[in-house]
C-alpha cells in the first residue's frame, strides 16, 4: 500500500517500537493527550513533546494537518502503522488517528532519543 498523503517520511520498525513504547510509559508516568482534536489543541499551544500518528487513517484528511502544523512549531512527530497500535499504547481499548505525549515522566530519555532519531530522518 502506498503512504497516505500525510505521511512525510517513512518510520523505521525500531523507532515505531520505540515510540509505542514511550508512549506507553508516558501514558502510565506522564500525561497523554488522545484523539486528533486533543493532539490540534497541544500543538498549537506547543505543549507537546512527541506526536505519534497512525498510517491507517481514512479519509486521511482526519490527520493530514498535522504533521504540517507539527512541523510550524517544531514538534517531532512519528508514524505507527495502525489506529491501534495507537490507541493501546495511550490507553485506549479502541484505536485512535493520533496521540501525543505532553509529559514524558518515566519516558523522558526515551522521548529525547526518538526526537533525535526524528531529526535525522527528516534531514
Amino acid at each position: 500500500m502506498a503512504n497516505a498523503i500525510y505521511v512525510k517520511f517513512d518510520t523505521p520498525e525500531e523507532l515505531a517500537k520505540q515510540a509505542e513504547e514511550a508512549l506507553e510509559t508516558a501514558q502510565a508516568t506522564g500525561k497523554v493527550a488522545k484523539g486528533t482534536n486533543e493532539v490540534t489543541k497541544f500543538i498549537e499551544r506547543g505543549d507537546a513533546a512527541l506526536v505519534v500518528i497512525a498510517e491507517d487513517v481514512d479519509p486521511a484528511e482526519i490527520v493530514a494537518h498535522i504533521p504540517v502544523l507539527a512541523d510550524e512549531k517544531e514538534i517531532p512527530y512519528v508514524y505507527l502503522p495502525t489506529k491501534e497500535q495507537v490507541g493501546g499504547a495511550a490507553g485506549l481499548t479502541v484505536g485512535t488517528a493520533s496521540a501525543c505525549i505532553v509529559d514524558a515522566g518515566d519516558a523522558e530519555a526515551a522521548v529525547s532519543e526518538i526526537v533525535e532519531k526524528v531529526a535525522e530522518l527528516k534531514e
